[in-house]
Formats: C-alpha cells, sequence, structure tokens
C-alpha cells in the first residue's frame, strides 16, 4: 500500500515545474499600478517585505486556529499548519494510473502516486506568467488533492484547512480538485491564522475540473491575520451537462488580490458563484472574477455582496466573457458594497466582452451608505440603535445566504457571517 506521507523526493516532472516556476518568478517581479488588473491594489510596501520560508509545525495550532466554517460531524479533514501536514483522512492509497474510489490527501502525496493523473492537470489551469503563481509552482508544500471517480460521489463534505502559524512566513498552498464524469462532492477549504495580527504571506492556487455531468460545490473561506497578504489564483472547468455551485467568503488579511474564474467548456454546462466579504479596520480586499463562456447553451450566476467598516477599503472587479460561437449564453454578475462609515470605501467594476449574438447578458452594480431611513423607521418600532444597524446589515446579506439553499453550508455560512460581523460592528459603526 502507498502511504499518503510526503515523499522523500519528488518526481523528476515536479521538480522540473518548480525550476521553471522559480525563473518566471525571478523574470516577472511584482505588479505595479500601472499592471493591468492591479491599479487598485498597492504593492510597494510588499517589495520591502522579508518573509521566512516555513520551517516545521507546532500540531496545537490545529485547535488554536479560528475555524470560519463549523464543519458537520464525520466529514474528512486534511489540515496544515504552515505547510506540514498535521491531521489528514485515515486511508491507504494504491500507486497507479488514477484511483478507482474517492481520494482526498496532499497534492504532494498525489503527484507520488498518480504521476499521470496530477502531472496532466497541475498548472493546466493556472496562468503561467502571474507572477504569484510563478511564486507559487516554486514554492507550494503539501497542498491537497480531491479527486471523485466516475459515477462516484462523497458521502460527506470534505474539509481542508490550511493555516498560518509562524510570524513572517511565506506560504505556497495549491489545491487540485478533480471530479470525472456524472461524480458528485462537496469540498470546503479554509484559509486560517492562530493570531489575529499575524504577519505573513499567503499565496493559494486552486485548479478545478468538473467532467460532464459531474456536480461539484466547492466553498473557500478566507480568514488570515489581518497584517497578513493573501494572493489566490483559482479557476475552474466546467464540462458538458456538468455544475459547480462556488461560495467564497472573504474576511482577513491586510491586502492582496484574489482572482477566481469559471470557464464553461462543453454545452448545458452551469456555474453558479456566490461571494461575501467583511473588512474592518483599514483592510483592503481586492476580488477579480472571470466567467467565460466557451461553448454554447451555457449559464453563469455571479453574485457578491460586503460590508466595509472603520476605513476598509474593497474592489471588486468582474467580466463576462463570451467567445465567437457560444450562442444561447445566459450570464449575469452583480457586486453590491454596504458602507458603515463615511471613511470606507468600494469600487465595484463589471465588464462585458461579447462576441456571440444570440446571449442574455446583464450586470448590477451598488455602493452604498447604511440607509438612515431604514434605521429610523427600526427606531420608531423601539429598537435600540446597534440593534437596528445590525437587522439592515443582516437583510442586505440575506440574498446571498438565500442563494445556498438547504444544507449544512447554509447554515454554516449564516454563522459565519454573523460572527464576522460582530467583530466590524459595534461601536466603530457610525
Amino acid at each position: 500500500m502507498g502511504s499518503t506521507a510526503t515523499p522523500a523526493v519528488e518526481p523528476e516532472w515536479l521538480l522540473a515545474r518548480r525550476k521553471a516556476g522559480a525563473s518566471a518568478a525571478a523574470d516577472a517581479g511584482l505588479p505595479t499600478a500601472k499592471t493591468p488588473g492591479w491599479e487598485f491594489t498597492d504593492l510597494a510596501s510588499l517589495a520591502e517585505e522579508e518573509f521566512a520560508a516555513p520551517n516545521g509545525a507546532d500540531p496545537s495550532a490545529r485547535e488554536r486556529a479560528d475555524a470560519i466554517l463549523n464543519p458537520p460531524g464525520g466529514a474528512p479533514r486534511l489540515v496544515q499548519v504552515d505547510g506540514t501536514t498535521v491531521a489528514e483522512p485515515d486511508a491507504a492509497l494504491t500507486p497507479g494510473d488514477a484511483p478507482t474510489e474517492p481520494v482526498i490527501t496532499t497534492l504532494a502525496a498525489a503527484a507520488d502516486l498518480y504521476p499521470a493523473l496530477v502531472g496532466e492537470r497541475l498548472g493546466s489551469l493556472a496562468d503561467p506568467a502571474d507572477p504569484f503563481v510563478a511564486r507559487n509552482d516554486a514554492a507550494w508544500k503539501g497542498g491537497a488533492f480531491v479527486y471523485v471517480p466516475k459515477g462516484k460521489s462523497l458521502p460527506e463534505p470534505a474539509q481542508i484547512a490550511a493555516v498560518h502559524d509562524a510570524e513572517g512566513i511565506a506560504i505556497g498552498f495549491r489545491t487540485l480538485i478533480v471530479l470525472e464524469e456524472g461524480a458528485e462532492a462537496e469540498v470546503w477549504e479554509q484559509w486560517l491564522t492562530t493570531g489575529h495580527e499575524r504577519r505573513g504571506l499567503f499565496n493559494s492556487v486552486t485548479e478545478i475540473f468538473v467532467g460532464p455531468g459531474a456536480n461539484l460545490r466547492y466553498v473557500t473561506a478566507q480568514g488570515l491575520g489581518e497584517s497578513s497578504w493573501v494572493f489566490a489564483s483559482q479557476k475552474a472547468e466546467i464540462e458538458r451537462d456538468a455544475t459547480l455551485d462556488w461560495v467564497a467568503l472573504g474576511f482577513g488579511s491586510a491586502r492582496g488580490k484574489v482572482r477566481m474564474e469559471t470557464r464553461l467548456t462543453g454545452p448545458g454546462s452551469n456555474a453558479k458563484v456566490t461571494g461575501a466579504y467583511a473588512g474592518g479596520n483599514s483592510q483592503h480586499l481586492d476580488f477579480d472574477t472571470r466567467q467565460e463562456h466557451a461553448a454554447h447553451n451555457t449559464v453563469s450566476d455571479l453574485a457578491f455582496r460586503g460590508v466595509l467598516g472603520d476605513e476598509a477599503t474593497a474592489v471588486w472587479r468582474g467580466m463576462i466573457r463570451v467567445d465567437k460561437g457560444a450562442q444561447q449564453t445566459d450570464a449575469f454578475q452583480e457586486s453590491r458594497n454596504l458602507l458603515l462609515s463615511k471613511s470606507a470605501h468600494a469600487d465595484a467594476i463589471p465588464g462585458l466582452e461579447i462576441e456571440a449574438d444570440d446571449v442574455r447578458c446583464t450586470h448590477a452594480a451598488a455602493v452604498a451608505q447604511i440607509d438612515a431611513e431604514q434605521i429610523h423607521y427600526l427606531r420608531s418600532h423601539g429598537l435600540g440603535d446597534p440593534v437596528a444597524k445590525r437587522l439592515v446589515i443582516e437583510g442586505f446579506l440575506e440574498a446571498l445566504v438565500e442563494r445556498l439553499g438547504e444544507g449544512p453550508i447554509r447554515a454554516a455560512v449564516s454563522v459565519a457571517l454573523e460572527r464576522r460581523l460582530g467583530e466590524i460592528l459595534g461601536a466603530r459603526v457610525s
């Protein structure tokens, strides 16, 4: 039986990828304000910071980390602290071309056990020209791999957690999810910290393959320290008649950028993306989303909502791209922001690129202060000011929660939003 431990020596093809990534990162440098897509996020101070490579892990960080989502009991868990695996599903894996049963293990182990499967997929969606993807190629450790064979399903949501514990380190995390034809799975992935002010850099790359007729719900929750940088490139490819339901929460970090892309490559494919972020203090949250329709008769539906207090800022830039020949596309995107203080600021920038004529593509964007008339109405019915403001904010976010349907994730997201609002509200709402 094969072991799930990280191999002492990595395969030659993976070492070559790391070498190429290091070379590309050295050549690329950091984006500037003149780099397309980076106009709103200043990286000048990042160039002056130094971060060490992870060096071991304290397993107790697993319990000390403040989870965003509380998983259902019995769910398989893969937990890494500073790039070192401290918990994983208890399963013996056999090397081969591809597993015959669902697998949840580290990406490092999967690269050793299933070199053909992992080698073909790893890096095939991520953009090697992205300087942070290049850095991830060179330096990721541990990582996560979820594989569901044709016609199989995961009975419980797979739980993945990457925990940042040591001060002043750079963590490279990598996730590869593959669902073959007709497979079904739910995957929850959390990026966490053991210290609210923990300083560091978290750089993640995620590649998702949803095969024909497959069904995946993917949940990501970011709760890193508010002195940390976060960079993420997350891309999904959805094939014929397949469905991706993607839920994203962004609560932590000082600044950085998260890129999320869905590419609908087969007729009948469907992607639904629901995002929520909540920031306070001087946080800066930056999201780029892209919905690409590369085949006819495809549907995408994206909705983001953000709540910002204190001097927090956020930018969401969305793009719907309809390729030539992708007729009968139905695409929607919206971003709405609620500002809790006069010093908070948000930019919402939707976009369309359409090369087909039989399509329906719509977008909406709004940024607004908390509604004084709503507050006044609730006060007139006997509610105190803090309660009235909280009810208005919860009502603003309820539209997102409604998109989640029934099940464990709806309850978990509701609790997470309530907890986060408690952190940024109180006396700071003005």
